[in-house]
Parts: structure tokens; C-alpha cells; sequence
């Protein structure tokens, strides 16, 4: 895979551990030609940001290197930035549009608003699983959309929410795992807990699992690796049996339908000590799991300032192709940790 010294500012690995097609590092001359006919194609139309390969390579693998078709999708996704849209529409809260790259370093700097969402709707990243990917968990049984609105919460808040958590997940957190694992990580690890989700509310939930599972489908590929819905009753599970076979094989394989027995095969992927002790693990966080945002990135060995907390536009290059580290071993017996995202889709039609 070639590096462009004027886009590729990595400073953690950048080689996938598994020699999968069209993944970092293990790319053919025809797909590394098309990274830089879709970076051209880009530049002419006055792009200058995210233009780096490894963001490049998920847009062409979301749409099975069609350079047209991931060019759409990447323009579709930096103008969906500018302005994020809800139901179609520019997204406003007391009148005011978001601009995601403006919002990220100030969207609730004090915290407050994590700790009253989590009221309603814990979600939350909260460390790692065992190939080093970050966790991340829903409790959608505990979502009051009433109560939220009482406390000034509304959708958009949450839909804010969710993109800037997108981009803290692609960085700082992902490139603090990848240090840590020694290997290139860019998905992440999902638990979906379902309990409590029934008939009252289940219309509330799944409507904004559709706004949610869209915006990560548009404008996130490639992020999702392993997802485990659990506590999931008979009237979710007869809807999977039925949209089961319309689904790609890939997205069928990484997710995962439980119902109230999954503590054995979640602590099969999540070691005991990082999953939180409610779903099965020993983890009991000062605080709450919820609210601790424990993890490598908030680990000095491993974490770095995010392209959104620099100052100014240096671009630094330091690339690396160096298996190294805790996740070494597992590189090299071919653990594969670079899976293809945009899953969260069979969520919205369920």
C-alpha cells in the first residue's frame, strides 16, 4: 500500500493484520490505482480534507471499489457534514444548524449532557474487546423519549450526539487501540441490549434505531465489526428470522441475535475485566461503566491529541507499517479485525 506524504498523517499502524483484499496494506495494483484515481477525482472538485488512503480504501470497500459509485458517497458524506440533516432536512436546535467539523471539539466539553442522556439512554464506549477494538453499548430498553423531552432532550440532541461519538471513535480512540494492539484496527466491537424493549415503546426505539443505523449505513462505512443484540424477545427475533435472507452473508456473520443467555458467548469476545459487570463481566467502574469512558485513548501510553484538538493544518507524516505490540501475536496468526461495516441497517429494518 502506498502512502501519500501529503494526506497520510499516521502515527499508529497502518498495515490490516489479515491479507484481505482491498484492506490496508494488502491492496492489488488495480485497487491502488483506483485510491488515487478517486483521490484525483476529488482534488479537481476542490476536496481537501479526510482525502487520506486508509479513509479512501472504506468508502471504495463499501461500494466494492466502483470509483463513481464511492465518490458519491464520499461527496454525499462531506456535505452531509456541513450540514447535518435529520428526516431529510437540515437538523436545527433553538434555530441553529451543525457543522460536524466545527461541533466536535465543543459538543458538551463540560459533560453534562452525558450524564443527563445516560438517564434515558445509556450509550456509551467503554474499553476493549479481545482483538483491542473499542466497545460500544446501547441499553435501548431504557430509552423515555418523554422523559428526555422534559429535560429539553430532543432527537436532534441525540443525532448530534451519535456523529460526534462517531468521530471520537475514528479518532482519538481507534488510533489509541491500534497503538496499544499493534495493529491496525477500524471497527469496533457493539453490544445492543434490548431488555425492556416491548410493545409501549418499541415504536419509539426502532425509529431512532432507523436514524441512527442510516447515518452510520451513509456516512460511516467500514466501522462496524462485531454486533451483539441481546435480551432481544420473540417478536424481534421472528422479524430476524424473516429479514435474515435478504442480508448479505458478510453483514449476517457479524451480527449476533441472543436472548437472555449471552454472557458465554459476549465473554467470549470481551475479556471479563472490561465488560461491564450488569451484562456478565467484573468490570465495576468508579462512577458507573457508563460514564467512565475508560479505555486506551484515555491511557497517556497511547493516546494522542485527535485532528480535532490540533491547532492549525500541519500535516505531519509519520506512517507505519510495523506489526508490533500486545496484538502481534494475534496479527500473526491472521486474527481478522478489518471487517466490512454499514450493518446497522437489518436494526432499521427490524
Amino acid at each position: 500500500m502506498e502512502l501519500d506524504p501529503k494526506y497520510d498523517n499516521y502515527d499508529y499502524p497502518t498495515k490490516a493484520p489479515v491479507a484481505k483484499p482491498g484492506h490496508p496494506g494488502h491492496l492489488t495494483d488495480a485497487q491502488q490505482a483506483q485510491v488515487h484515481q478517486l483521490r484525483m477525482m476529488l482534488e479537481t472538485e476542490g476536496y481537501t480534507k479526510r482525502l487520506d488512503t486508509l479513509t479512501l480504501l472504506r468508502f471504495l470497500r463499501a461500494r466494492k471499489f466502483d470509483v463513481n459509485l464511492a465518490k458519491k458517497m464520499f461527496v454525499d458524506c462531506e456535505n452531509w457534514r456541513k450540514t447535518i440533516l435529520y428526516a431529510g432536512q437540515p437538523l436545527k436546535i433553538d434555530g441553529k444548524t451543525y457543522n460536524l467539523d466545527e461541533e466536535i471539539a465543543e459538543w458538551d466539553k463540560d459533560g453534562s449532557f452525558k450524564r443527563k442522556i445516560s438517564k434515558y439512554y445509556p450509550q456509551y464506549y467503554h474499553k476493549t474487546d479481545k482483538d483491542g477494538r473499542p466497545v460500544y453499548i446501547e441499553q435501548l430498553g431504557k430509552i423515555d423519549i418523554t422523559a428526555m423531552k422534559n429535560e429539553g432532550l430532543e432527537y436532534e440532541h441525540m443525532l448530534v450526539n451519535l456523529a460526534v461519538e462517531y468521530e471520537k471513535m475514528a479518532d482519538p480512540r481507534l488510533p489509541a487501540c491500534s497503538r496499544k494492539a499493534g495493529q491496525l484496527l477500524e471497527t469496533s466491537c457493539t453490544i445492543m441490549d434490548f431488555n425492556g424493549v416491548g410493545f409501549s415503546n418499541a415504536r419509539q426505539v426502532f425509529g431512532y434505531i432507523q436514524e441512527a443505523s442510516g447515518m452510520s449505513q451513509n456516512y460511516y462505512p467500514e466501522r462496524l465489526g462485531r454486533m451483539y443484540l441481546i435480551n432481544t424477545n420473540w417478536l424481534f427475533t421472528g422479524v430476524w428470522r424473516m429479514i435474515r435472507p435478504l442480508l448479505d452473508p458478510v453483514t449476517v456473520e457479524k451480527i449476533h441475535v441472543l436472548g437472555g443467555n449471552y454472557q458465554k458467548e459476549l465473554l467470549s469476545q470481551i475479556p471479563a475485566e472490561n465488560l461491564p459487570k450488569e451484562f456478565g463481566g467484573t468490570c465495576q467502574c468508579e462512577g458507573g461503566c457508563a460514564l467512565s469512558n475508560a479505555g486506551p485513548w484515555c491511557d497517556a501510553e497511547y493516546a494522542k491529541p485527535a485532528w480535532w484538538e490540533k491547532k492549525g493544518d500541519t500535516i505531519e507524516n509519520k506512517p507505519s507499517e510495523i506489526v508490533s505490540g500486545e496484538g502481534a501475536a494475534a496479527a500473526a496468526t491472521g486474527t481478522d479485525v478489518a471487517v466490512e461495516g454499514a450493518e446497522a441497517k437489518a436494526l432499521a429494518a427490524a
